[in-house]
């Protein structure tokens, strides 16, 4: 079993600068000491969805990037989903003893927002936004389908995303990412020694 599940990663481009780190073990005492649970990006809605995941995922997360907002908030988006894919990739290590699934439901007034993960090294994301339109702060359902895509790629995951009801864009992708955390919160607990899977390799 891995001893230290723990990564920093940055990534740098004409687009964006990212840099994030995960500790998928601190305690909740540990990670406000060492500062993780700050994120800043530069755009106020994305800022609010990954506070959710580090909020409810209750994960020892800091993330600090900056992107070519001018252009859209589209390369922001998805290399964050990147980035923090890659560091739960290399943190998670051989997946040895994880739960490696998770399932949840989050609902947010009107809307009622369901997310299944599966830690399984096949990336892979169905994403149903339902019949949501519209933005808020610039973020659209189609902005959070490529921060999400993006840590499926990266991290070595399975992705399942339904917007079962949602007419309000702030409460669909907060409702979303919500899900999403308590979801990967349960899918990446050690829970034993072995390796979930029959194939002896995740």
């Amino acid at each position: 079993m891995d001893l230290t599940r723990s990564a920093e990663v940055v990534r740098e481009t004409r687009e964006t600068r990212i840099r994030v780190t995960v500790d998928l073990d601190a305690s909740p005492i540990d990670a406000s000491a060492s500062g993780a649970g700050s994120v800043t990006t530069g755009h106020g809605f994305l800022d609010h969805l990954l506070e959710q995941l580090v909020r409810h995922g209750r994960l020892a997360l800091a993330l600090s990037g900056s992107g070519d907002l001018h252009v859209d908030v589209h390369h922001l988006a998805e290399d964050c989903g990147i980035v923090i894919g890659q560091a739960f990739a290399e943190a998670l290590g051989s997946r040895q003893g994880i739960e490696r699934y998770g399932s949840a439901f989050v609902p947010m007034d009107e809307t009622l927002a369901h997310v299944v993960v599966d830690l399984s090294g096949r990336p892979h994301i169905t994403f149903d936004p339902g019949r949501l339109h519209g933005d808020s702060g610039g973020f659209t359902a189609y902005h959070l389908r490529e921060l999400l895509r993006g840590f499926a790629n990266h991290a070595g995951a399975t992705l399942h995303v339904r917007l079962i009801s949602a007419d309000d864009t702030h409460h669909a992708c907060e409702a979303v990412m919500k899900a999403f955390a308590r979801a990967l919160r349960d899918a990446v607990k050690v829970t034993h020694a072995g390796l979930p899977s029959t194939k002896g390799v995740l």
